[in-house]
């Protein structure tokens, strides 16, 4: 692991009749999903030029899950991937080359609830019928985790993939519990969910619930750019965070699952209390949390090798 200082760029400005030309890069990023509430902050660079500011032609390409993001970025779709550690760390046992650049969200927002009385801990969980995203989601993954700490394996539940408004079927009766995060939790109740019991899946391992990372050799190639990125990506958050009443109207604009500006508030709020580590920093890389999420995936036979997460690091600074 090395850092990478942000220092003095020399910027060389050609005159031509009397204007000025700003380069402007491309990047694409490979999303997880389609752009909903909780990433209100990548919505807003239209009304606030966050990646235009910093020389960034921004693109976003939506996804069905962390491992789908990967996807893409891994097949030349996209130059970096918004997933999650699950997904990062299986590519990685399986022998990808990968970059950890940012730590989305320090903390981990997945969990999985319940409306029968009789599912009072995880390992009740055993011959119910769970909902999940998709099988290439941080809800299966964060799932996997929870289900081999109650001393349990994906063949002791029945799976259901019931799409992005997974919480619909268990609402209805169509399943036992649903894997899900702490945001889509929220218009859940407001749709009729009651009394729900909820199993956190950081009780279990708190760990990121989403990183952005690239191929080594896209940073290898684009050091600077990416740097770039992630310092736009900082102000984006630190707006959300500082404007969570404008994010929320304009969620009503953008997002495709923002129709209430009530509920795209405690979304945006949410999000903005995952946007922060245990000391209040946005973005922090911590090794250490990383590297204990791989020593758990191995040792619980969730990846066929152990990983030595810090060959897999750069750490970016201001």
């Amino acid at each position: 692991m090395r850092k990478i200082k942000k220092g003095l760029v020399l910027i060389f400005i050609t005159v031509l009749s009397a204007c000025s030309f700003q380069t402007t890069n491309s990047l694409t990023i490979a999303n997880w999903s389609q752009l909903i509430v909780e990433q209100t902050n990548l919505l807003a660079e239209e009304e606030h030029g966050f990646f235009k500011e910093a020389g960034i032609d921004l693109s976003i390409i939506p996804g069905n899950g962390g491992q789908d993001a990967l996807k893409n970025m891994l097949t030349g779709q996209a130059d970096i991937a918004f997933t999650d550690p699950g997904a990062v760390y299986s590519a990685l046992a399986n022998g990808e080359d990968l970059v950890i650049l940012y730590t989305v969200y320090p903390q981990n927002v997945f969990n999985v609830v319940t409306m029968d009385d009789q599912i009072q801990s995880p390992k009740d969980l055993k011959g119910k019928n769970i909902g999940i995203y998709s099988r290439s989601s941080g809800t299966y993954q964060n799932l996997l985790v929870l289900l081999h700490q109650a001393g349990l394996s994906e063949s002791d539940v029945e799976l259901l993939d019931v799409g992005i408004a997974n919480f619909s079927p268990l609402i209805q009766g169509q399943v036992d519990a649903t894997a899900a995060t702490d945001t889509a939790l929220v218009p859940a109740i407001r749709a009729g969910l009651s009394a729900p019991n909820i199993f956190e899946v950081r009780d279990s391992l708190n760990i990121p619930s989403d990183f952005f990372v690239v191929k080594r050799s896209t940073f290898e190639e684009k050091e600077a750019l990416l740097r770039d990125f992630i310092l736009a990506y900082k102000k984006s958050t630190q707006w959300m965070i500082e404007n969570p009443d404008r994010a929320a109207e304009l969620a009503v604009e953008l997002a495709i699952d923002g129709r209430d500006p009530e509920i795209n508030r405690e979304i945006i709020n949410l999000r903005n209390t995952a946007s922060l580590d245990e000391n209040g920093q946005i973005g922090k890389v911590d090794i250490d949390i990383i590297q204990e999420g791989a020593d758990t995936y191995f040792e619980l036979g969730l990846i066929p090798k152990k990983l030595e997460m810090s060959q897999y690091i750069e750490v970016i600074e201001e």
